[in-house]
């Protein structure tokens, strides 16, 4: 399967992995899973950091390569979506992770139950 996980999904493996649960675990253990960090939450922890609501004394893509997930680039087709996209979340990061999961027929991770309101699997 194919998984792209949020940006506190990634914060939370890389730094604090008992904050998943065991089904957000399993599913970025199993070998057989492709997980993706996007570029859209490498955009979001960048601007955070920038404005000081995150501390990111870290390189992100170095960190997500280490730890086996791959990088996946939010594209033009993806952003397309958007405008289909029902306003049921208000933040704009989540609102492009739904729309890349859904144009591209990925999972989503995420802990955001507004996320539930999006045709979209999410684990």
């Amino acid at each position: 399967m194919r998984i792209i996980i949020d940006t506190y999904i990634f914060l939370w493996a890389i730094s604090d992995p008992s904050k998943l649960d065991d089904k957000q675990r399993l599913e970025i253990e199993t070998a057989a899973n492709i997980i993706y960090v996007s570029s859209v939450s490498i955009t979001e922890l960048m601007i955070k950091a920038s404005i000081g609501k995150l501390v990111v004394n870290y390189d992100p893509i170095a960190i997500a390569k280490e730890s086996g997930f791959e990088l996946l680039d939010f594209s033009a087709e993806d952003a397309l979506a958007l405008k289909e996209l029902p306003f049921h979340h208000k933040d704009p990061f989540d609102r492009m992770l739904v729309s890349q999961a859904l144009n591209r027929k990925y999972a989503l991770m995420t802990d955001d139950g507004k996320m539930s309101q999006y045709d979209c699997r999410l684990i």
